[in-house]
């Protein structure tokens, strides 16, 4: 019983963990990205559909991970070379989304999914208690916790990290200095989309391999209040998607308990508990203000 809890949690942090360590990058160069639902749905819907047509999972994440970076394409040349309003173009962006793939995945209702399989390593899956839960996951999970340490290395050892950082407190300083603004915070933008791209390919292809309209479910602004919980910090963020995973799951345990709780009680639990989140740290300031990136969704317009 606790095994499958335990599974059942990884399964539903997993989107959330890769959708906010993108968001976070994003975030560090001193863009806010709204749109992060919107490049979800998109991925998952990418994810699914080139998934059922192939035959083919792996070619289902590529797919999912392509649709997230051209999306967040969209939104850069908006709010980076037109210099429109971030907040709105986000949520201009998270509409978009999900209006697209609404439309691009009308023919794929309802048509039986391919699952991600997961990875079976003979003589350690089959270990009592830990086995599956260490050795027996999908590739997608893994390639989480790859990403959360790829960027907390980038970040704090790297001078790209450094830049990156330098350009989110301060753009007006790193563009001084000759770093390209612009160009630093694209390349953000787009690894952000790819992120969020395959935590939807993730839900359509691991989580529940089917589609259905609107899946994400407000998964994206869950990611977007975790980058926030996290303190913009790779590794506290790993605790906040793992967190927020067992309450989304809670709902999926505590009904054969018998508790006598409505399921719509439950079904609303992820998103109370955001909104909890996020004012017990809007009230302590000194915590928000240590790592919040200075220019965060400021624009930029060189003036060379």
């Amino acid at each position: 019983m606790l095994e499958a809890i335990i599974l059942t949690v990884i399964t539903a942090a997993t989107p959330l963990l890769l959708a906010a360590i993108g968001e976070l990058v994003v975030e560090r160069s001193g863009v806010l990205n709204l749109g992060v639902e919107g490049m979800m749905v998109m991925g998952a819907v990418a994810g699914f559909a080139i998934t059922v047509s192939t035959g083919s999972p792996l070619l289902g994440i590529v797919a999912g991970l392509v649709a997230g970076l051209a999306v967040s394409l969209i939104f850069g040349f908006v709010t980076l070379t037109l210099v429109a309003n971030q907040v709105a173009s986000g949520l201009a962006l998270t509409l978009f989304g999900l209006g697209l793939s609404g439309l691009l995945g009308e023919g794929f209702v309802g048509t039986p999914g391919i699952k991600l399989p997961s990875l079976s390593i003979p003589g350690l899956t089959d270990i009592p208690y830990v086995g599956r839960i260490l050795f027996g996951q999908d590739i997608l999970v893994y390639v989480s916790f790859a990403l959360v340490l790829a960027v907390s290395w980038f970040l704090f050892r790297t001078r790209g990290g450094l830049v990156l950082r330098a350009v989110g407190d301060n753009h007006v300083s790193a563009h001084a200095l000759g770093y390209k603004v612009i160009r630093v915070r694209y390349l953000a933008v787009m690894f952000g989309g790819a992120c969020a791209g395959l935590g939807g390919a993730y839900l359509s292809i691991a989580y529940t391999p089917l589609w259905v309209e609107n899946m994400t479910a407000g998964r994206g602004w869950i990611a977007l209040a975790l980058v926030v919980f996290s303190s913009w910090l790779p590794s506290r963020l790993v605790i906040g998607a793992y967190l927020f995973g067992a309450v989304t799951i809670l709902q999926l345990h505590a009904q054969p308990l018998g508790l006598g709780v409505p399921s719509q009680f439950l079904s609303m639990l992820p998103y109370l508990a955001t909104v909890v989140v996020l004012v017990a740290i809007s009230g302590n300031r000194r915590a928000t203000r240590f790592n919040t990136p200075a220019c965060l969704g400021a624009p930029f317009v060189p003036d060379r």
